[in-house]
């Protein structure tokens, strides 16, 4: 076989040079939004720092906004990640939901509500609504379920119906989840995120598995 014969076809080659270039957007947007702001940032901007032009941006994104909702899905996309790796978990559900929650309040504070600008974007997808944001919430919800689930199955949790189980959990926890409320209420010490999570579980009915109560 020679080089020729396992060397990509330009079709492929162009694929992969489509995906970098719109990695390398992305990438250089969410850098210049934490450096001077999301509402400062032009498409400009973002063509000068890759030393091409706006027209050629557009080619992939048709505006600042798309590619705005696309650096805040790919964020949002990442909490989702650690989020579904705990789900998957073998642990019990009580332990799995517990560390979903602590897990989900840490980023979103780390990653938005500590740093300023990147949270200027965040809290317009909030209050806007952005399609993103019911994208993710929907997410976290689907997987607090998933684990609510398994806890009703095992009898740990005493629920009947899940789905309003997992939505009620979730709107329990929207101080810790939603970064503009988190921001908001950071000077408000108590309820701590441990006992939230307590005060959720007692209203699961958590029921700890024989081998733990003796």
């Amino acid at each position: 076989m020679t080089v020729t014969d396992i060397r990509p076809s330009s079709g492929a080659m162009s694929q992969v040079l489509e995906v970098d270039t719109r990695s390398q957007i992305l990438e250089t947007a969410e850098r210049l939004f934490r450096q001077i702001g999301y509402t400062k940032t032009t498409v400009a901007d973002i063509a000068k720092a890759l030393k091409m032009s706006p027209a050629n941006v557009y080619r992939f994104f048709d505006s600042k906004r798309a590619i705005v909702e696309t650096v805040a899905r790919g964020l949002m996309s990442e909490v989702e990640e650690a989020a579904a790796a705990i789900a998957r978990k073998p642990l019990p559900a009580a332990e799995r939901l517990r560390e979903l929650m602590t897990t989900v309040h840490l980023m979103n504070t780390e990653r938005f509500v500590g740093d300023e600008k990147l949270h200027e974007m965040v809290y317009v997808a909030m209050t806007e609504k952005w399609d993103v944001c019911h994208a993710h919430i929907n997410g976290v919800v689907s997987l607090i379920g998933g684990i609510i689930s398994d806890g009703a199955a095992s009898g740990e949790f005493q629920v009947h119906d899940v789905r309003i189980a997992a939505g009620c959990a979730c709107f329990a926890m929207a101080r810790f989840f939603n970064p503009v409320l988190i921001a908001q209420m950071e000077d408000h010490r108590e309820p701590t995120i441990a006992q939230m999570v307590d005060f959720v579980l007692a209203g699961l009915g958590y029921r700890a598995p024989a081998a733990s109560r003796t």
